[in-house]
């Protein structure tokens, strides 16, 4: 059964993932380097291929490509084979850069001299995602500083040494993007592969924010740790699916639908 081997597949690749993902998010923003290596841009790339293939095992719907990890795979390959930095040092932009830093003060500035009670925990919040977004931008001035610093071929050739260590030569990149086209890697959307997501990321999720240093937010932490997010009951959520009362039924079903649907008023 496919699904089953996705579950195996996955399994083999989720401690690798683990590392990658919150390698990926340092990288976003939790996390800023003093230095950041070509090593370390290379590392970057192979993170979010593997993030990708992540999301192509558990069949994760995707409207947009979060990771690009094909796209990765093909610019290390470009990388090593022909010396194609600037679309690297494109890519590197396009993720990292352009933050609305702006925007975020003006809103911040605003908000600071009306704050009270829960526009406070808003404005503790602003004032985190504007870090973030710093970090961000100081981590991708310190890899282009890396790049940049180096000549063409010693570039080249920590670039080479690099992909050697992550598993990403020229001859593996083919394998790797052939294997993405396999059937193990479609959209195969099924409750188990969702489930499976769906707690992975949960434990992620709070692992990022378990040191209470890093909670900047100011909300404080619950006594006990709820269950997952996926399960939680949402304030005001009123049941209209049973059936042991059908008059009260019909007449909720006819409000919600409108006065033009004909339905029974009374039990059978």
């Amino acid at each position: 059964m496919l699904v089953e081997q996705k579950l195996n597949a996955f399994a083999r690749l989720r401690p690798e993932f683990e590392t990658s993902f919150l390698f990926v998010q340092q990288v976003q923003g939790q996390e800023r380097f003093a230095r950041f290596p070509v090593e370390m841009t290379v590392r970057y790339f192979h993170a979010l291929w593997i993030c990708e293939c992540k999301d192509r095992l558990l069949s994760v719907p995707r409207t947009i490509e979060r990771y690009e990890g094909e796209r990765c795979l093909r610019l290390l390959r470009a990388w090593q084979e022909e010396g194609e930095t600037a679309e690297v040092v494109a890519f590197l932009q396009r993720r990292l850069d352009a933050m609305p830093f702006a925007d975020l003060t003006r809103q911040i500035q605003v908000m600071g001299r009306q704050a009270h009670g829960e526009q406070e925990v808003l404005l503790r919040r602003l004032r985190h995602g504007r870090a973030v977004l710093l970090n961000r931008v100081m981590n991708l001035l310190q890899a282009l500083d890396a790049i940049f610093a180096l000549d063409e071929e010693a570039l080249q050739e920590q670039v080479r040494e690099a992909c050697r260590r992550y598993g990403h030569e020229p001859e593996q990149i083919e394998a790797q993007l052939a294997e993405l086209r396999s059937p193990l890697y479609a959209y195969v959307p099924h409750r188990l592969l969702a489930r499976e997501n769906i707690l992975l990321m949960n434990r992620l999720g709070a692992s990022t924010c378990a040191d209470q240093e890093r909670r900047r937010w100011g909300e404080a932490r619950p006594a006990e740790e709820g269950g997952p997010r996926a399960l939680a009951l949402i304030d005001g959520y009123q049941d209209l699916t049973s059936t042991r009362n059908p008059l009260r039924m019909s007449r909720t079903l006819s409000q919600l639908v409108g006065s033009g649907l004909l339905l029974p008023t009374g039990a059978g």
